[in-house]
Parts: structure tokens; C-alpha cells; sequence
């Protein structure tokens, strides 16, 4: 099977976690979450793409930041960031990467419905923002314009993401806001 290295040099899963509200758990990504992982992910398409088990396990080998919010063994929660340098073709991060030096960039964030309305998406990015902490000013994303994804755009809003431009991807089935926020 697979197994990850963890991230940013931390001895084991549990010296980076911490409770967030409801007791849930964040930690980082083990071999074993992929599959629920991945039942996540497919359960909130149009809102993040939709890709194969093969490239999630990508993700835990080459992502800087690939964390999981969990709740009594159930997962609630996870979020994928990448640093500049990745081999990882997505027009949006390449956007990043020809527009900006260093960033943080969210990949995608996908919560399960049981956990939603109890602050984790924010803890989660809080989570990541720490992560980058003393090495970088700038963390990024993108957000569905079209289809629209209001939720999406109000909570990054909120959280004081800006958007600094846009683009058509997927032959033009899909526009995008690519959003920064100054840390």
C-alpha cells in the first residue's frame, strides 16, 4: 500500500492536531482516509471537480498541505494545498503560478453535510493559513462563476479573499474567480 510521509516535519499525525467545536479532529491525511476521501469529494461535485482515487493518492504524496477533520473516526472534513513547483497541470494553479512568486493555494475544500454550519471550513483554512505562517504573504483559490457557487463566493468573501481575475476553463463550461488573500 501507500504511506505518506508527514508534512512539515512533524514527529507523528497527532503533534499538529487540535479540537475544533464539536470535537472534531484535524490531522493530517493517512493511506487509510482515501476511500472516504474520495466518497466526499465525488459527494460535492460541481463544487470541486471529480478525480480518480489515483490522483487523491497523488495529493498525499506531493501536496504541502493535505489535512482531514475528523469526528469520532468519521470524516467530516478535508482540504489540499499546494506551494509553487508542483507537476500538477490544473489551469487555475498554473494561473498562480505565472501571476504570483509564492503562495498558498487551496485546491479544494469539501465538507461533509453532517458537519456543515459549525465553523470547520473556517478552522480548516485557519489550519492551512498557520501552516503557511513565516513563509508565505499571499494565500489563494478559486471559486465557480459559473456554475455559480454563491455559498462558496460569500464565505471567501468573508473570509477576505479578493478577486484578482478570471477564467474560462473546461472549454468554456466553466468560469472561474481566482481570489488571494493577503495573510
Amino acid at each position: 500500500m501507500f504511506d505518506y510521509p508527514l508534512r512539515r516535519g512533524f514527529a507523528d499525525a497527532n503533534d499538529y492536531s487540535y479540537t475544533v467545536p464539536m470535537d472534531f479532529i484535524i490531522r493530517d491525511v493517512v493511506t487509510g482516509d482515501m476511500n472516504e476521501i474520495l466518497t466526499l469529494n465525488e459527494a460535492v461535485v460541481p463544487a470541486v471537480n471529480s478525480i480518480p482515487i489515483e490522483d487523491m493518492h497523488w495529493f498525499a504524496k506531493n501536496a504541502a498541505y493535505f489535512r482531514v477533520a475528523v469526528a469520532d473516526v468519521r470524516l467530516a472534513a478535508f482540504l489540499i494545498g499546494l506551494r509553487p513547483g508542483v507537476a500538477y497541470k490544473s489551469l487555475n494553479y498554473r494561473w498562480f503560478c505565472n501571476n504570483y512568486t509564492d503562495f498558498g493555494y487551496i485546491d479544494r475544500i469539501a465538507v461533509a453535510e453532517h458537519a456543515r454550519r459549525h465553523g470547520l471550513a473556517t478552522r480548516m483554512y485557519d489550519d492551512f493559513k498557520t501552516s503557511l505562517e513565516g513563509e508565505v504573504s499571499i494565500m489563494t483559490c478559486e471559486v465557480n462563476l459559473h456554475p455559480p457557487n454563491d455559498g462558496s463566493m460569500r464565505f471567501h468573501e468573508r473570509y477576505g479573499f479578493s478577486q484578482v481575475g478570471s477564467q474560462l476553463t473546461e472549454g468554456g463550461r466553466k468560469e472561474v474567480a481566482l481570489m488571494a488573500k493577503t495573510l
